[in-house]
């Protein structure tokens, strides 16, 4: 548990990238929020979309957050179908892209972009003027920071390759609003 202000607790749990093998995730024991930090799906075709948010609002959780990753070009893509879909679910399901949501007197902000990753969904330049606006857009009073990538230096290694993936912009950002928790 997570004590983030006087008498505020919460039971979270957090998971990320299961690529439309939701289903597969047995073990999730409930709570009061889950967040999803993106890549729900393999391409982001809407109908991988809608079978996990159909997942998604099922699950044990009092509030389910999620953001996009870099492959659910959907969420890019195919705006108006994706939002059909967000619709359908939004009394189960809050679906952040650059937007904050307060639970339970906890603010939780989520943003889907990345500095340019192998022409992946909600890519910008790396280190440019685009990127660092949408991180500056990020407030300074946020509890629970989500993003797809990680900031520079932390976790953001793959196997196989030795270079550092995640953002420095997003790293400079975290040092300045220095949020209780960072999920990527």
């Amino acid at each position: 548990m997570k004590s983030f202000k006087k008498n505020i607790k919460m039971k979270i749990t957090f998971i990320s990238d299961s690529h439309g093998k939701h289903t597969k995730l047995t073990n999730l024991c409930g709570g009061d929020l889950i967040i999803h930090a993106g890549d729900i799906s393999s391409m982001g075709y809407s109908d991988e979309i809608e079978d996990f948010f159909k997942w998604f609002s099922q699950l044990d959780y009092k509030y389910k957050i999620l953001i996009a990753g870099n492959h659910d070009w959907g969420f890019q893509n195919d705006i108006p179908n994706i939002r059909r879909i967000i619709n359908k679910y939004k009394n189960f399901v809050i679906y952040l892209q650059d937007q904050m949501v307060e639970i339970e007197k906890v603010k939780i902000y989520g943003t889907p972009w990345q500095p340019f990753f192998n022409n992946y969904a909600f890519n910008l330049p790396s280190n440019g003027s685009e990127l660092e606006y949408v991180w500056n857009k990020i407030p300074e009073d946020v509890d629970i920071l989500v993003t797809h990538v990680p900031p520079f230096g932390f976790l953001d290694r793959v196997i196989g390759n030795y270079e550092h993936l995640g953002c420095e912009l997003l790293t400079k950002r975290i040092e300045i609003i220095k949020p209780k928790i960072h999920v990527f």
